[in-house]
């Protein structure tokens, strides 16, 4: 949501480390946490509004460390277009999965208000819509 969304890593401003976020959308955004796990993030918004998406799982993979690890992706990924990237892309299947959306989890630093926000979306797996 920005800079102004306490949870996001831009809200303390534009730095080496949030600089992705500020490029245009359809960049990776991705950083280490805990010193152990790489977070995949997929910057989203037009160049300097910082707003990026957490991939948290993807098929049968959930949880965003497990899911960098398993799809190998390191610092190296930072920065990479997937418009133009060899090594990473976001296949269109067609389908429309269904989802629900819950608060964002482990970002209790960012007070009540973004906490609450339902900007975690889950998808729901056995129901998918064919796309017109």
């Amino acid at each position: 949501m920005g800079e102004h969304d306490l949870a996001c890593h831009a809200s303390k401003g534009r730095t080496r480390r949030t600089e992705p976020m500020f490029l245009i959308g359809g960049i990776l955004y991705v950083y280490l946490v805990y010193g152990m796990h790489f977070m995949l993030n997929v910057v989203t918004g037009a160049e300097n509004s910082a707003e990026a998406v957490l991939i948290r799982g993807a098929g049968e993979i959930s949880g965003p460390g497990k899911l960098t690890k398993a799809l190998a992706v390191d610092a190296s990924f930072n920065c990479e277009s997937l418009i133009s990237s060899e090594r990473i892309y976001i296949n269109e299947t067609g389908l429309l999965p269904s989802y629900i959306t819950t608060p964002r989890i482990g970002i209790d630093y960012a007070g009540e208000f973004w906490k609450s926000q339902p900007l975690r979306f889950v998808t729901v797996p056995t129901h998918f819509k064919k796309m017109n």
